[in-house]
């Protein structure tokens, strides 16, 4: 479904995304980077991955076009396997489409850049317009950066998967980025391993589409073009647990969000705050526990909170003094 359209049709429209000023910087670096052919990129994953390879003067630049993502995602395939049985040559392919089967669905994910080694091994290349100063970057960026090329690198690995014999996806990967405070490209190889061994764990076990569709009523909808009412009933129909990290990372947290807080779940307040609260749940339970009109005084939690009401009680009596 397109949640965007969902958060608009339920009333709780979502800034998600980056500004367009961004956006604008993003796409002019990273033309930059690939221009003439992608000669500057490919010198920086010689550089930093492959120095022992033979040297990037030339270089194959597949067209990867095709109707639909269905139609992309096999054009890419298909070169992947064509540029692998052709060794001994580099080749790049700007913004591949490939698919990760997410809980039984395919998620159709575009890379910056996939690149073909001459020993036939896959990179991952992501570029970023945040910069790198002295050779080091934000390391908060840096990690979200290695998160998102860790699904991209898992990606690669079903469809090497399907190749004979299958070829080596490389767990490094590049993050390009602005030199200091130019715009000339400059990058560093990051390790991708624990990144994608936590990914995999956790689409592992994420809960199957089918059967999240298969406990829902007889005909849910989410049409954003359903009545509100029934569009509403429709979404309270799936579970959900709002968290402020929701806001960076889903187009429907808005909503979320105030139906949280609605019911008064403490999960509003951060998940590190629920999971120190143990077994209560909602706002108007912790502040009963904390007044000692509720709660067992042995649990910790509870023990806690009225050591903390009694503390701030003495510091309001003593500054009214």
């Amino acid at each position: 479904m397109d949640k965007a359209a969902l958060a608009g049709a339920l009333g709780s429209p979502s800034a998600f995304g980056q500004s367009q000023f961004a956006l604008t910087r993003g796409n002019a670096f990273e033309a930059k980077v690939k221009a003439d052919g992608g000669a500057e990129l490919l010198r920086l994953v010689h550089e930093r991955l492959d120095p022992g390879a033979e040297p990037p003067t030339r270089a194959a630049v597949p067209d990867l076009s095709a109707i639909g993502p269905e139609g992309r995602t096999a054009r890419t395939a298909l070169a992947l396997r064509e540029a692998t049985a052709a060794s001994g040559t580099w080749t790049l392919l700007d913004h591949p489409m490939i698919a990760l089967d997410v809980a039984g669905s395919p998620a159709f994910l575009e890379p910056d850049a996939v690149v073909v080694h001459p020993d036939g091994g896959w990179t991952v290349v992501e570029i970023k317009s945040f910069p790198m100063l002295d050779g080091s970057a934000d390391p908060a960026k840096v990690g979200a950066a290695a998160r998102q090329a860790a699904v991209y690198v898992l990606a690669l690995e079903q469809v090497a998967a399907r190749l004979d014999p299958p070829p080596r996806v490389r767990h490094r990967v590049l993050l390009v980025c602005p030199k200091d405070f130019s715009n000339l490209p400059t990058a560093s190889a990051v390790d991708v391993r624990k990144q994608r061994a936590v990914t995999s764990r956790q689409l592992a076990r994420l809960t199957r589409i089918q059967d999240i569709a298969d406990a829902l009523p007889e005909g849910t909808c989410f049409s954003p073009g359903l009545p509100a009412e029934q569009l509403t009933a429709a979404v309270e129909a799936v579970p959900a647990t709002y968290a402020p990290e929701c806001l960076a990372a889903c187009e429907l947290a808005f909503h979320c969000r105030d139906r949280s807080r609605a019911a008064g779940a403490v999960t509003s307040l951060g998940r590190s705050v629920r999971a120190e609260l143990g077994g209560l749940t909602t706002v108007d339970g912790v502040l009963a526990a904390a007044h000692g009109e509720a709660g067992d005084p042995a649990d910790p939690a509870v023990a806690a909170l009225r050591r903390a009401a009694r503390l701030r009680a003495e510091a309001l009596e003593a500054m009214c003094r």
